[in-house]
């Protein structure tokens, strides 16, 4: 099952585990099944304090397997083969077992450890998605720290008839004791914040008491990671605000035009935002979104969970999100046949007829890759061609189940009731209105900024982004603004990080050149 080389890292990795560790295996005729039992035989082949079982057991999905401390209460369990992006999922899952150290906050880990009740969670996922391994391995590990949390990981594509009759068109998706529990990319944080709903308030209180910072930035992606850096590296008092460490990259599935790194993938680069950031004295706050911000001789920044913190200069890189149609039936439809990530949604459209609503490179990408699934896509562009690179273009056009439209406004997405069926669009050049009978729909039409927050505060184009000067200074003194937010045109993540470094470095010197009775910085931090 695994070649060589993967044995090969395997087995360092295996050295790590200090418990023992028992594989109770749930096996049926499918392919899959043999699968498993190929790649559990190769596992057991790598370290001596491993063992596996087969079991008969009427009460488990087969094929699936148990990941199992002996002698206690201690485990995981995988319906389907965890390889592709869930291979590191599967390896943690050993380690984490097998009595290796979950790397988590103390604060974080005790809090998992007293949760009062018996949690039993499902999340399906599809091997495809770059979004589900954070998912699988937050509930992985709190399960390990936790024995009243029971977890099993689903793949959609070994279950296809359990993802029909449950309606699931989006991953990953979480069942917590049989009730949808929540979706998308989640960590350990968000899931206790729906867990402990005392928690919320507890983080509010911890956070007011937090001293003046010299510097706050509120974002943590590219931009923000940034301005964290070069701030921390001027000594001054930094902290970072952040609903979650990395920002859109994290929905990113392949970096290639990254200056001196020649590929990776959006998970691992925000990883490596967050190491790099933590190296410095920097107080990043997870799992918190900022709801208003009040100009003043110390510039305060309010939570939504009802913290304030104050700090003498403001950096925003809040970035964007997906842009909406916002047409009828989207946001009823959304996660049951309006998706907006392909890579991570697309398997589970298999063989079905979809949309693309958006020409640009992300709409040609998502049609292409979509076309090697599912068994009919129809691309619609508002505009009157394409917008996406000729390369891209004439790849999309090669493709025979692939209908381009362009010239062609949504005007609705339409359902069942419960699921997608169709999509209704006009032609901006005869007006006659036509129909599309499909199962789902695939949204590409760029970003919008998050500024909903700022509104009535600093000055924002007509498109919403904040707008700056060459310094990366808002309309409002000592708040700055970089990234995607901001009007600084081409949304790029080498601008990005480019744009968050100017903004640090424009706040210092905002600090330093502040007079001593509006309580700026003090100057020693310039040394």
């Amino acid at each position: 099952m695994l070649d060589a080389d993967l044995k090969s890292q395997l087995k360092a990795y295996l050295e790590k585990v200090v418990q023992p560790i028992e594989l109770v295996a749930s096996l049926d005729d499918s392919a899959a099944a043999r699968e498993m039992r190929a790649l559990l035989q190769d596992i057991v082949s790598l370290s001596d304090k491993i063992t596996l079982v087969e079991r008969h057991d009427d009460n488990v999905r087969k094929p699936s397997f148990s990941i199992n401390r002996p002698g206690t209460d201690i485990g995981v369990r995988f319906a389907g083969v965890p390889m592709g992006h869930e291979f590191t999922s599967l390896v943690l899952a050993l380690l984490q077992v097998g009595g290796h150290t979950i790397r988590l906050d103390d604060a974080v880990i005790e809090q998992v450890r007293q949760l009062d009740g018996d949690f039993n969670f499902e999340t399906f996922i599809s091997l495809s998605c770059h979004n589900c391994p954070e998912v699988v391995q937050a509930l992985n590990a709190m399960a390990v720290i936790n024995p009243r949390i029971k977890v099993t990981t689903i793949d959609g594509g070994v279950f296809p008839q359990e993802v029909e009759a449950r309606q699931i068109m989006a991953v990953p998706m979480m069942f917590l004791n049989g009730e949808h529990f929540g979706q998308g990319r989640t960590s350990v944080e968000e899931i206790l914040a729906k867990l402990d709903k005392n928690a919320g308030a507890r983080q509010a209180a911890e956070l007011n008491k937090k001293d003046v910072f010299d510097v706050l930035i509120v974002g943590g992606g590219p931009a923000g990671a940034a301005a964290a850096i070069y701030a921390a590296r001027k000594g001054i008092k930094t902290g970072v605000l952040a609903d979650r460490f990395g920002g859109q990259v994290l929905d990113t599935l392949s970096i290639e035009n990254f200056v001196s790194i020649k590929e990776t993938e959006g998970p691992k680069f925000a990883v490596a935002l967050e190491q790099h950031v933590k190296h410095y004295e920097v107080d990043i706050m997870n799992t918190q979104r900022a709801s208003k911000l009040v100009p003043g001789k110390l510039i305060e920044v309010q939570t939504e969970s009802g913290a304030t913190l104050k700090s003498k200069s403001v950096i925003v890189a809040t970035g964007a999100r997906w842009r909406e149609v916002n047409v009828p039936g989207e946001k009823e439809y959304r996660n049951h046949g309006v998706a907006y990530c392909p890579h991570c949604d697309g398997p589970l459209f298999k063989g079905k007829r979809v949309a693309v609503i958006g020409g640009g490179n992300s709409g040609v990408e998502a049609a292409i890759d979509l076309a090697g699934i599912v068994s009919h896509v129809t691309l619609l562009e508002f505009g009157a061609e394409l917008r996406a690179d000729a390369v891209l273009q004439r790849k999309l056009r090669s493709l025979a189940n692939v209908t381009v439209i362009v010239s062609a406004q949504t005007t609705e997405i339409h359902g069942d009731g419960q699921k997608v069926n169709g999509l209704s669009y006009t032609d901006r050049v005869s007006g006659a209105a036509h129909k599309v009978e499909l199962e789902g729909v695939f949204v590409q039409i760029g970003l919008v900024p998050n500024t909903e927050w700022l509104k009535g505060t600093v000055a924002l184009s007509r498109h919403g982004e904040i707008e700056v000067d060459a310094r990366g200074q808002t309309s409002v003194p000592g708040v700055f603004a970089a990234g995607d937010v901001t009007t600084v045109p081409f949304k790029q993540i080498v601008i990005a990080v480019g744009e968050g470094a100017k903004a640090a470095l424009s706040a210092f010197d905002h600090l330093i050149r502040a007079d001593d009775s509006t309580e700026a910085a003090p100057l020693a931090s310039a040394a």
